[in-house]
């Protein structure tokens, strides 16, 4: 996770970075968010696991009570036996069993079929007939929606060949996919989500930064009067350079001579003045945009 994000604030002027961070977090968090589907794969799968667990001794539970069952069953029997043979109090039990069972199972099979199909096939064949007519109009076709049609059963299938293909298609793009090795466990996803999250933290941080026009005019103040106090220390220098030159040259200069030393000074000090007076105009905006 090393990057220009893992130092400190440059002192440079940061708003050029506003492209870079951003595109840095478009990268991060795409990543961040499939860690996290991975991560909640692997907390289901384990919960999954668990709740096996659970479910192996609910089980042993259901055992053990479908011996309770029997035992009282058994108790029953033993209890008729002692008034009638066992064999026939054994068969009375049962004989009432079976009735009881045979009552359950009639009264379920006749609920069940009370509600087939599950579906509400009519709302689902008006909704089909309005789609093919919103596609086709007149020229859709009602038998399709018929099961017992030669043209429903054509259409079937078209729709099973198609999604046969469809089928081939994906694995045959899942076979094309290179191996990724072994998927992560559980561990290195929270370690590598609890990197990339300090990652984007910092990137985030950087951003705010990167957005701030009171910071950023802050700097660019900053790099203005450096730029102005040089462009002084410049034309001071150029200043007591021809002062020098004038005062060492030997005699009294001709006419000539001293024309093109004011031309010399006249040309060099006009660029220096319009870049202190460009520098003092920007200082100013700048002051008044901090103020606003």
């Amino acid at each position: 996770m090393s990057g220009r994000h893992s130092g400190g604030i440059g002192s440079g002027l940061r708003i050029s970075a506003l492209p870079q961070t951003l595109k840095m977090i478009f990268k991060l968090a795409p990543r961040q968010l499939n860690d996290e589907i991975a991560l909640a794969k692997a907390e289901i799968k384990r919960k999954g696991t668990q709740l096996g667990v659970a479910g192996a001794f609910f089980a042993v539970a259901l055992v053990f009570v479908a011996l309770l069952v029997i035992g009282l069953m058994v108790a029953a029997i033993m209890g008729l036996a002692t008034i009638m043979p066992a064999w026939l109090a054994a068969l009375l039990v049962s004989a009432v069993c079976l009735i009881i069972a045979a009552i359950g199972a009639l009264v379920g099979l006749r609920k069940f079929k009370a509600v087939m199909p599950l579906v509400p096939e009519e709302t689902i064949r008006g909704l089909k007939y309005d789609l093919g007519i919103a596609k086709e109009g007149s020229a859709f076709d009602a038998a399709i929606l018929d099961p017992n049609s030669e043209q429903y059963k054509a259409a079937k299938a078209a729709k099973e060949a198609a999604a046969a293909k469809a089928r081939a298609e994906k694995e045959a793009k899942a076979a094309a996919k290179p191996e990724l090795g072994p998927a992560p466990t559980e561990a290195e996803l929270r370690s590598r989500l609890a990197q990339r999250r300090t990652h984007l933290t910092g990137v985030r941080d950087d951003l705010g930064r990167e957005l701030d026009v009171k910071a950023q005019a802050r700097t660019l103040l900053a790099a203005t009067q450096v730029r102005l106090q040089a462009g002084k220390e410049q034309l001071s220098d150029k200043i007591a350079g021809f002062r020098s030159s004038a005062r060492s040259s030997a005699g009294s200069p001709t006419s000539a001579d001293g024309q093109d030393l004011a031309g010399t000074i006249k040309q060099r000090w006009k660029p220096l003045a319009v870049l202190a007076a460009s520098a003092a105009a920007l200082a100013v905006l700048v002051r008044r945009l901090m103020k606003g």
